[in-house]
């Protein structure tokens, strides 16, 4: 038996806010999910977090089957297990978000925020991602900052866009942080860290806005018309955990497949192998479509593969709803077309399908949105199938019920599958 969970993260009721719009997963075309969810089992999953903020890492660990309740310490120590950096017993890593601060400037002037000369609670975060700063541009940004601030007990890692990552040392963890997209459009005040250790992350932020605003690449961003990654921005902390093992539960070999660093951590924290990011580009064609293939490979080799793909956070946090259907029927074309049609050539199989919201900016602690699942085995009788879609309409249709997503990752892999 070969067994697949595929994330779609980002793709599950995103708002569409035209009146009377269909949300993009309600408006795609999606034929391969829509077979799926005919053959299949359609509900929806919710997952438990009793007090921790909303963020993708519970997501992830609950569909691998950890109760985040228990099995969660903040999403650095993931993101620095997916980029291949060890955490000391004592050690804190935190994300390190590039962001673009700014001033509010006068009416009939543009926004002046080269003039941000240090960490002021009425400075205003104007973008969350600095623009979408480039993998080149923020690895030379960084390593700017590494250069001058790192130390036996600080230390910056690259990562990719503004995504990157400081490791604290023997730090200290309790510290109140706030993820910078909640702070977005207003004064940073109330957002700055407060609590045990929140000086000395003030201290490190503020210098390196003063490392970052005059840099060459934000010189050349800001003649280029483009917004400067002039700070670092400090979240997200916690120290390494140390998860069971789901190939020793299982008695399966398995491997994890992502391009963004946290699911990939979450997997190899859980035991799987990571697959080169590179690997997804083997076949020349986009990303979606060589992830599906990349899959496939290592399904020829292993029992296991868990394969996760994000809406661009440009995209799913932006209003171009064209661009977020586009990515839903990308998804169902590129990623679950290729793998549904190629898993009957391995034989017996079970997939997990999962669509969730993402990351929910502005949501409470504690609540995460269901997400809409399908429950697949194969090969399939076809006098069996059902009429409904792959929606979330039909999924609360059919399950009134709300599954604790991380049961559904035994379901997944126990012999009846029910």
């Amino acid at each position: 038996m070969k067994y697949v969970i595929l994330q779609g993260e980002g793709m599950a009721d995103v708002p569409n806010r035209d009146p009377g719009g269909k949300k993009p997963l309600q408006a795609a075309a999606t034929p391969n999910m829509d077979f799926l969810a005919r053959h299949g089992e359609l509900g929806l999953a919710a997952v438990p977090t009793e007090g921790h903020s909303p963020g993708t890492d519970v997501t992830h660990l609950a569909i691998l089957g950890y109760d985040p309740r228990k099995y969660h310490s903040g999403p650095a120590p993931f993101e620095a297990a997916g980029l291949g950096v060890a955490l000391g017993e004592h050690d804190v890593a935190f994300r390190c978000s590039m962001v673009t601060l700014g001033l509010n400037a006068p009416r009939g002037r543009a926004s002046a925020h080269e003039e941000v000369k240090k960490l002021a609670p009425q400075v205003t975060m104007e973008d969350a991602t600095a623009g979408g700063v480039e993998d080149d541009e923020a690895r030379e940004l960084i390593d700017a900052v590494n250069e001058q601030l790192g130390s036996e007990a600080i230390q910056f890692y690259p990562g990719k866009g503004p995504r990157h990552l400081m490791v604290w040392v023997g730090g200290k963890s309790r510290a109140t942080c706030y993820d910078p997209h909640e702070a977005v459009g207003r004064a940073i005040g109330e957002f700055l860290p407060a609590g045990d250790g929140a000086e000395i992350l003030r201290q490190v932020m503020e210098a390196s806005l003063v490392i970052l605003r005059d840099h060459p690449v934000n010189q050349q961003r800001r003649d280029a018309g483009r917004k400067p990654a002039n700070c670092l921005w400090l979240w997200g902390q916690g120290r390494a955990l140390r998860l069971p093992s789901l190939t020793d539960q299982y008695r399966i070999t398995g491997a994890v497949l992502s391009a963004t660093d946290l699911p990939r951590g979450v997997g190899i924290c859980a035991g799987l192998e990571a697959v080169d990011p590179a690997a997804a580009a083997e076949a020349g064609g986009p990303d979606l479509l060589g992830l599906a293939e990349a899959a496939l490979r290592e399904l020829g080799k292993k029992d296991f593969v868990y394969v996760h793909a994000e809406m661009p956070p440009d995209v799913r946090l932006g209003d171009d709803q064209k661009a977020k259907l586009r990515f839903v029927e990308e998804f169902d074309q590129k990623m679950v077309g290729p793998i549904l049609e190629g898993l009957p050539k391995l034989g017996p199989h079970r997939l997990l399908l999962i669509c969730d919201r993402g990351a929910a900016v502005g949501s409470q602690p504690g609540v995460v949105a269901p997400a809409s699942y399908i429950l697949f085995e194969g090969p399939v009788q076809t006098e069996k199938a059902t009429r409904r879609g792959s929606k979330e309409a039909d999924a609360k249709a059919v399950q009134p019920r709300v599954r604790d997503a991380n049961r559904l990752m035994n379901r997944l892999l126990s012999q009846g599958g029910g």
